[in-house]
């Protein structure tokens, strides 16, 4: 392996280290909470991941389980609660939701001011515009990334492959607000190999194991892998096939142990900052 090994673990340790930091000078607690449906054991998981998290960064968290069976009804009334609550600066809603839930509509929900996911409308669409906001996380994080590591991105031709609202579309708009020469691509995207190829940054987010080869990689190019799949042997592998592409990119996330430590990092970094804009506190 010729490239450089992107450490998210190390670098999200250093944010959360940061938020600690700035909480403990602060003369209140900003409150985090969770609104887990169902029992997805991944998100059980990921749950308790964000609520030790948090509790080691100084934020107060709470964690509202509903059953499997919940209505849209009965959790749209905890966010109402919830929004309506003064001791929580932030909220949060593990994806997937069951299928009778509309996650649309429960995103809506939500106070923008305390949508610290950044998936409400209002907060995507001033991103998009360059105003101020709530941030999603994980596009968040890539940007913390690729600055920890000083990636030059003014003017770089940067590609995200992938367009979901939650990392492909937030991606490319804080690229585009980086001044980054950014291309989108997807699955109806012509000669995919080429495009990628062209990129000095290559954001992957694509949900499809080892869907990216080495022979798709300019030399050099820096390459995020956003995917996390679990193969049948049990492997845990990203969308790029890691092997192949690192012997030719600059620097590379390994999976596990590249963004999605910082995904997490970042959910502490939004609470931090929705819990100070609602105070009127200057950041």
């Amino acid at each position: 392996m010729s490239a450089r090994l992107i450490d998210g673990k190390a670098i999200a340790a250093e944010i959360r280290q940061g938020v600690a930091q700035r909480i403990a000078g602060l003369d209140f607690q900003p409150g985090l909470a969770v609104v887990l449906v169902g029992d997805d054991p991944a998100s059980a998981v990921y749950v308790r991941s964000k609520d030790r998290a948090a509790e080691t960064a100084g934020i107060r968290t709470q964690t509202i389980r509903l059953p499997q069976q919940a209505t849209q009804a009965e959790v749209l009334a905890v966010l109402a609660r919830l929004n309506a609550d003064p001791a929580v600066d932030g909220i949060l809603v593990q994806l997937p939701l069951p299928p009778q839930i509309r996650t649309q509509a429960v995103l809506e929900a939500i106070d923008p001011a305390k949508d610290v996911d950044g998936f409400h409308p209002m907060n995507a669409g001033r991103l998009i515009s360059g105003t101020p906001g709530l941030v999603p996380c994980t596009p968040l994080g890539i940007m913390r990334l690729l600055s920890a590591i000083a990636i030059p991105l003014d003017g770089a031709r940067a590609l995200v492959l992938g367009r979901s609202p939650i990392v492909g579309r937030p991606m490319a708009g804080l690229l585009l607000g980086a001044n980054a020469t950014v291309t989108q691509a997807h699955s109806h995207t012509r000669d995919l190999p080429a495009e990628c190829r062209r990129a000095e940054v290559l954001v992957v987010a694509a949900g499809q194991p080892e869907l990216v080869r080495g022979d798709w990689i300019a030399p050099g190019a820096t390459v995020i892998d956003v995917g996390v799949n679990r193969l049948p042997d049990g492997r845990l592998v990203g969308d790029v096939a890691f092997g192949e592409s690192a012997a030719v990119a600059g620097a590379i996330t390994p999976v596990p142990g590249g963004v999605g430590p910082m995904t997490i990092a970042c959910v502490l970094e939004n609470t931090l900052t929705a819990s100070l804009r609602r105070r009127s506190v200057i950041i």
